[in-house]
C-alpha cells in the first residue's frame, strides 16, 4: 500500500492513485521509499541496505552525481548530468553553461584525434581543427589551398548556396597591410575594428586573418542567420550545436564531404 510522505494518506489502488494524488495538491512521496515496492525508510542508508537485500535496487547504481535523482542506464545518468547541472563525471568538473561542457565534451581530452586531414593524414579532434589546418596553409601537401581555393570547392558542391554564398562579381580576398602610419601614439590601431596592438607585427596578423574578410558563408539553421569569413568558422558554429542545425557526430559524418572534391553536399 503506497502512502503520502506529506499527509500521510494510504492508497490500496497502488502507486498510480498515490502519484495522482500527489500531483494534484502538490505532495511528495516519502522521501527515502524504495524504488520497486511501497516500503520506506527513515534514512537512505536503511533504504539501500533493504533494496540490495530483496534486490529491489534496480537504479540506485545510476544515481546523478549532482542529485538524487536515478534513471535506468548509466548512458540516462551521464546525458542528465550534462544537460542539467553541466558536470562532466569523468573530470568530476562542472561548467558555467551547456556550450561550455559541450565544447569540453568534444575535445581532444575525451575525443582523442579521430579526423585525419584528407591531403597530409595529419590528425586533429575535430572536423574545424582539420579545416582550420587546411585554410590557414598550414597543410604540408595542400599549401595552394586558400580560403578563395577553399570556398570554390564548397562552392561547386553547394550550386544552391544552402550555406556558402552567390558572390557575384567577387574577386576573393583583400590583403591588408598596416604601416608605422598605424601608430595612434599609444599602440597600432586597426582601421577597421580599432582594436590596438603592441607592435606592428601584430596588427599585421590580424589583418592578415579572415577578421576583415568577405563573408562567404550562412548557416541554413531555422532561425539562425549568421554568417562567417571562413568554413572552419561555419563547422564550429555547427559543432557548438548553437542553433541545432547539426548534432556534433553529423557534423564529422559529412565533413569529408565538405572538404574533398566529390559528390554535392546533402546535409
Amino acid at each position: 500500500m503506497f502512502e503520502c510522505g506529506t499527509c500521510g494518506k494510504e492508497f490500496r489502488a497502488g502507486f498510480q492513485a498515490r502519484e495522482n494524488h500527489c500531483f494534484s495538491i502538490g505532495h511528495d512521496p516519502p522521501e527515502f521509499e524504495c524504488d520497486t515496492c511501497d516500503e520506506y525508510f527513515d534514512d537512505n542508508w536503511d533504504r539501500s541496505e533493504h533494496m540490495r537485500y530483496l534486490g529491489h535496487a534496480t537504479y540506485s547504481k545510476h544515481e546523478c552525481s549532482i542529485c538524487i535523482e536515478r534513471f535506468e542506464s548509466a548512458e540516462e545518468t551521464e546525458e542528465h548530468e550534462v544537460e542539467d547541472h553541466h558536470y562532466c563525471h569523468d573530470c568530476d568538473r562542472t561548467f558555467n553553461n551547456r556550450n561550455n561542457i559541450k565544447q569540453h565534451l568534444n575535445s581532444r581530452t575525451h575525443r582523442g584525434t579521430e579526423m585525419t586531414c584528407p591531403f597530409c593524414r595529419q590528425q586533429f579532434a575535430t572536423a574545424t581543427g582539420v579545416t582550420h589546418h587546411v585554410e590557414r596553409g598550414s597543410c604540408p601537401k595542400a599549401k595552394n589551398i586558400t580560403r578563395d581555393a577553399l570556398y570554390k570547392v564548397v562552392r561547386s558542391k553547394d550550386p544552391n548556396g544552402r550555406f556558402s554564398k552567390n558572390l557575384i562579381g567577387g574577386t576573393g580576398s583583400t590583403s591588408y597591410e598596416a604601416t608605422d602610419n598605424a601608430w595612434n601614439g599609444r599602440a597600432f590601431e586597426c582601421y577597421f575594428c580599432h582594436r590596438q596592438f603592441k607592435q606592428l607585427h601584430g596588427l599585421n596578423q590580424h589583418l592578415a586573418s579572415h577578421v576583415h574578410q568577405q563573408n562567404l558563408y550562412h548557416c541554413p539553421g531555422r532561425g539562425c542567420s549568421r554568417e562567417f569569413t571562413a568554413l572552419a568558422s561555419i563547422i564550429n558554429h555547427w559543432e557548438s550545436e548553437t542553433c541545432g542545425f547539426m548534432r556534433f557526430e553529423k557534423v564529422q559524418q559529412n565533413f569529408g564531404n565538405i572538404i574533398t572534391p566529390g559528390r554535392r553536399l546533402q546535409f
